[in-house]
């Protein structure tokens, strides 16, 4: 986020206009990844040293290919 939008990643990801994800819905994980499915909005999160973090947002199914996400960390 920082790279793409030439500002702080706090601002950029505030003006990405991501949907308000609603409940939960369903948490799955597969060892150190995991996938969080709300009312409005599927997030996709890795465990790191310092605890799960949020890799992908704004995600909607994409037919028979991986989720099209419109936020995404490196």
């Amino acid at each position: 986020m920082e790279d793409s939008g030439q500002k702080p990643c706090a601002a950029a990801l505030g003006e990405e206009q991501l949907p308000a994800g609603g409940a939960v819905r369903a948490v799955e994980v597969y060892g150190r990844q995991a996938m969080v499915t709300l009312e409005r909005d599927t997030l996709f999160l890795s465990q790191f040293p310092g605890g799960w973090r949020v890799v992908a947002a704004g995600c909607v199914p994409n037919t028979d290919k991986p989720y099209r996400c419109q936020v995404k960390g490196s």
